[in-house]
């Protein structure tokens, strides 16, 4: 481990292994009598939004408003919790929907898919630290990692609005 002195370094360490834990654990809570059909469109679209907030994020950041950039980012984080809480509510009360497209698509989707979810996990760790670093002022760190961090939260926005789009004929 790096020696730093990222001040929510400990927090940041928690949050990024609870949180794939207790997504992989309630995943496997199922709660019946609830129709949460509605969900998924709702957090495909919050995805795409963090998307372009992202994107509008970078481009405030490369004119040099900051203020606007950190609202975004903030934006950005809010609706990623939105997302998560959505998709672990409607995970624990739908059974999972097999993707039914076949030939190369299929592959297509399953490496999008699993690309998807190990850098969904990865971009905790990497949006959190960043953030913690703008929060305490340390802007050159806050930098390098936001140049690793900005793309791979990208692809995790961006990949789940195309999981979503090709999984939705196969909803019930």
């Amino acid at each position: 481990m790096a020696p730093t002195n990222d001040p929510h370094r400990k927090l940041i360490i928690v949050l990024s292994v609870l949180i794939p834990i207790a997504v992989a654990v309630l995943f496997r809570v199922k709660i019946e009598g609830y129709d949460t059909s509605f969900l998924p469109p709702i957090y495909a679209t919050i995805n795409g939004i963090t998307a372009g907030l992202l994107v509008a994020a970078w481009l405030a950041i490369k004119s040099k408003r900051v203020i606007l950039h950190r609202r975004l980012m903030k934006t950005c984080i809010a609706l990623s919790a939105c997302f998560l809480v959505m998709y672990v509510i409607y995970h624990m009360t739908s059974e999972s929907t097999p993707y039914g497209g076949t030939g190369w698509i299929r592959s297509v989707y399953y490496f999008i898919l699993i690309s998807h979810i190990i850098l969904s996990v990865g971009v905790v760790p990497l949006v959190l630290l960043a953030f913690s670093r703008a929060l305490s002022g340390d802007f050159e760190r806050h930098r390098a990692l936001a140049r690793f961090a900005f793309p791979v939260w990208l692809y995790v926005a961006v990949t789940g609005v195309i999981v979503y789009l090709m999984i939705s004929p196969f909803y019930k």
